[in-house]
Order: C-alpha cells, then sequence, then structure tokens
C-alpha cells in the first residue's frame, strides 16, 4: 500500500511540473508580445515627434558668355554643299596668306605655293598636270605625264590639285587617290622599261591570293538556320549565285575561254577549295600580260572588292584596250553599282533585315564606289 501511494504522488508530481512548464512558457509568449508591442509604439512615437529639417539649398550655377544659340533648321543639301564650298574657299584664302616661318622648314608646308592648276599638252602630244608653272610629279620625283587619250583623267587629277588648300595635303594619299593611282601606274610603266618586273610580279601575286579566296566565290550555305528571310523570299546563297553566275559566264567565255571557275567553299566547310590547276595557270598569265595601267586599275579594284573575278569584268567593261570584248553581242552593262552590290552582297542582305550602322555602312559604301570609280577613270 505504501508502494502504491509513492507511485500516485509521483505521477501527481510530474503532472505539476508539466502544467507548471506550460503556464511558464505562455507567460514568456505573452510577455514578449507585449514588449514586442511597446517598441512598435515607441518607434512610431519617435517617428512622428521627430523634428524635420529643411534641405540646404544649393546655389544655381552660373556660367560666364552669351546665352546658347536658338536650335535651327538642318539645311538641305544644295544648301550644305554652298556652305562647304564657301568654307572651301575660304581655307584656300588663309593658306594663299599664310607666310612661312623661316625658322621652321616645316610651316612651308602649310602654305599653297600655287594659284592656278592646268593640264598642259606637251611638244610630244602628252598631257601634264601644271601648278602654275611647276609639273605634279610622283613620289619617285618623275613628272607625272599622261597620253594624251587620257584627258579626262589629267582633268580629274587637277581638280584634285585645285581643292588642296596647303601643300601639307599633297603628302597625304586620301586627299590626293587618284594621283596616287596615276603614280602607281607609271611607276609599273617605268619598271617594266627598265626591265625590273619586281612590281609587275608583286601585283600579280597578290591578284592570286585574292582568287583563292574570292568574295564573288563565297557562298553561303542553302541551309542556314540563322537567315530569317529565307521563308519569305530568296536566301542568301540564292542571291550570290544569281549575281555571281553571269559574271563568272562571261569571264569562261570571253576572257578565259576554255577554263572551268568554281565555288571556293563548300556547303559543309569553312576551308577554301583550290581551283583547277589549268584555272590558275591562264588567270595568271592574263594578269601578267596586263599594260601598266590596266594593272594599276586591277590592283586598286581588287583591295577594294576582295575579288579578282569582280576587279576583272570592271576592268573589261570600261578598259579602252577591251574594245573588242565590250562590243560582243552577250556585254552587258556592268558599272560602279554592280560591282558594289557583287562585292558587299552579304553586308547588303544583312541591312536589309537588321539596318544600316548610321556613318558605317553608309560611309563604306561610298568609299568603295570612290575606289571603283578611280579605277575606271584610270583605264578609259
Amino acid at each position: 500500500m505504501f508502494v502504491g501511494s509513492m507511485t500516485a504522488l509521483r505521477a501527481r508530481t510530474y503532472t505539476m511540473e508539466i502544467s507548471f512548464s506550460r503556464a511558464s512558457l505562455r507567460a514568456a509568449r505573452s510577455i514578449a508580445r507585449h514588449q514586442k508591442s511597446q517598441q512598435s509604439i515607441c518607434r512610431r512615437c519617435l517617428l512622428h515627434t521627430t523634428s524635420t529639417k529643411s534641405a540646404t539649398p544649393v546655389a544655381h550655377p552660373t556660367v560666364p558668355g552669351p546665352p546658347p544659340s536658338a536650335p535651327e533648321v538642318s539645311p538641305t543639301h544644295p544648301e550644305s554643299r554652298l556652305a562647304r564650298k564657301r568654307e572651301q574657299a575660304q581655307l584656300l584664302k588663309q593658306g594663299q596668306k599664310t607666310k612661312p616661318d623661316p625658322t621652321k622648314p616645316g610651316s612651308a608646308l602649310q602654305k599653297r605655293f600655287w594659284k592656278n592648276v592646268a593640264v598642259q599638252e606637251t611638244a610630244d602630244g602628252r598631257l601634264q598636270i601644271m601648278l602654275d608653272s611647276r609639273p605634279v610629279r610622283t613620289a619617285t620625283k618623275e613628272i607625272l605625264t599622261l597620253p594624251k587619250s587620257k584627258r579626262a583623267l589629267a582633268a580629274a587629277i587637277a581638280l584634285e590639285w585645285d581643292q588642296l588648300v596647303s601643300a601639307q595635303q599633297a603628302l597625304k594619299q586620301h586627299y590626293i587617290p587618284l594621283t596616287s593611282l596615276t603614280s602607281r601606274a607609271i611607276d609599273v610603266e617605268t619598271a617594266d622599261s627598265s626591265g625590273n618586273k619586281q612590281i609587275r610580279d608583286n601585283i600579280v601575286k597578290m591578284a592570286m591570293r585574292y582568287f583563292a579566296t574570292d568574295t564573288l566565290l563565297c557562298w553561303a550555305p542553302e541551309n542556314n538556320r540563322h537567315d530569317p528571310m529565307n521563308q519569305s523570299s530568296r536566301n542568301l546563297r540564292a542571291r550570290q549565285k544569281a549575281i555571281a553566275e553571269p559574271i563568272i559566264a562571261f569571264l569562261t567565255t570571253h576572257i578565259f575561254p576554255g577554263v572551268e571557275i568554281v565555288p571556293v567553299l563548300s556547303e559543309d566547310s569553312i576551308m577554301p577549295i583550290s581551283q583547277p590547276e589549268m584555272t590558275t595557270q591562264v588567270v595568271r598569265g592574263w594578269v601578267s600580260g596586263l599594260t601598266a595601267f590596266d594593272l594599276a586599275a586591277l590592283e586598286r579594284a581588287i583591295l577594294a572588292t576582295k575579288s579578282l573575278t569582280i576587279a576583272v569584268r570592271l576592268l573589261v567593261e570600261w578598259s579602252t584596250e577591251w574594245k573588242h570584248i565590250q562590243e560582243a553581242p552577250e556585254k552587258g552593262k556592268f558599272g560602279i553599282e554592280h560591282a558594289e552590290e557583287a562585292s558587299s552582297l552579304e553586308v547588303l542582305h544583312q541591312t536589309e533585315q537588321w539596318g544600316e550602322v548610321e556613318d558605317t555602312h553608309d560611309v563604306d559604301k561610298e568609299d568603295l564606289r570612290r575606289q571603283l570609280g578611280s579605277a575606271i577613270l584610270l583605264v578609259t
């Protein structure tokens, strides 16, 4: 009986301990909630009772000088050309009035030492460009002399020099592109007459390197998942073939008869395919036999278009040495626009989808036309 009483006492004690623990836990939770509520109330009181401070005013900056001019309407194209001509005339006057400093030899180049530019015919019937009484010379100090048949080229070179405002500009090739191209042709002609074939061989070697990766012969794959235009219109490969095949047909019929010109890229590889050995030999022999002026023009066109085939097609279309080809019934009109489209078709295909980048694509297009035009003017 005593044992049973002890067991009952222990059970009641354990029950009381559990009840006390639960009550203590509830009391602790209640106290914590009360303290948290008091803290939030105090924080709200602090937010509402804190005094505000005014922001310190910042002095408005003052800029010396007159106020900016009001915006003006952009000039039209004729007005911009007129303004550019007026600015050119003003620079020309300043260049003529500039007096060189004897202590600074380089200052003499800042002055334009000539007033008039003219084309003069020599006693043997050739043409020279005269700066007052001084003839224009090449980089090798040779007098720039042209055949009588190239009067248009002589007039264009004279116009280049008439646009210069200082002698220093004549040292920069981009100011006188026709003069530099003509000088290149004269250098080739002079080297050939002296038996030096190094310049000619270097140009032929360069042309054959471009022929191995010709732009006109690099075609895109037929199925190109990156070409969104293949659903609504012709894909890039179809457009490339449509432009390249007539040019290739003309060359293999009139210029390189009996040879085969193949595309240099297959659809499943990025490694170029070599042209047949016979084709390479025929093309190399044809380029090696060009006249000095035709060879210089071909070099300029190749460097501009990255294509030997396009350059040959353009040269044959305009050179006076190939009039018998130009009179062929199959002859089509192939000019600057056609050569430009053939050499930059991939860029054109992309810009038709995504648009042109201002001052990039348009500038490249005009520069390409300028270079092709200079090559045509050299051989006509």
